[in-house]
């Protein structure tokens, strides 16, 4: 679930309903509003205007944060300081700065193996 941020709304029902299908529920929010639904996967992808909420960081699994300049780096390593041992760290180009990011995060990656590379596959296979 993603697209906008789904926490604006209450996502219990949504969850409760994928979950009596038996399918598991995956999320991708900005942690910026109260976590609610049941999930089996939480991906974290915190926006500097509006930062995530505490209980967000302790329940997330995945951090992915969007590299659009230099300084997102350091955005990022202070967001892994707030998540769990076990959370998984992503780094992502912003799509129309990509050429210019992608081997800036290859560079860190390598320098920071703790961190791997997320792409929007969609988008270079154009679909929207």
């Amino acid at each position: 679930v993603t697209g906008g941020e789904p926490l604006t709304w209450d996502m219990g029902p949504l969850t409760t309903g994928l979950k009596e299908e038996g399918m598991q529920v995956h999320i991708e929010t900005s942690g910026a509003y109260p976590l609610s639904g049941t999930w089996d996967w939480i991906c974290l992808s915190p926006k500097k205007m509006k930062m995530p909420l505490p209980e967000v960081y302790e329940a997330a699994h995945e951090l992915k944060v969007i590299v659009f300049n230099k300084h997102d780096f350091a955005f990022a390593k202070a967001e892994a300081e707030k998540v769990s041992s076990n959370c998984k760290l992503y780094l992502q180009p912003e799509w129309s700065v990509r050429e210019k990011m992608i081997p800036l995060i290859t560079e860190f990656v390598m320098e920071n193996p703790e961190w791997h590379v997320s792409l929007q596959t969609h988008k270079y296979l154009n679909i929207p």
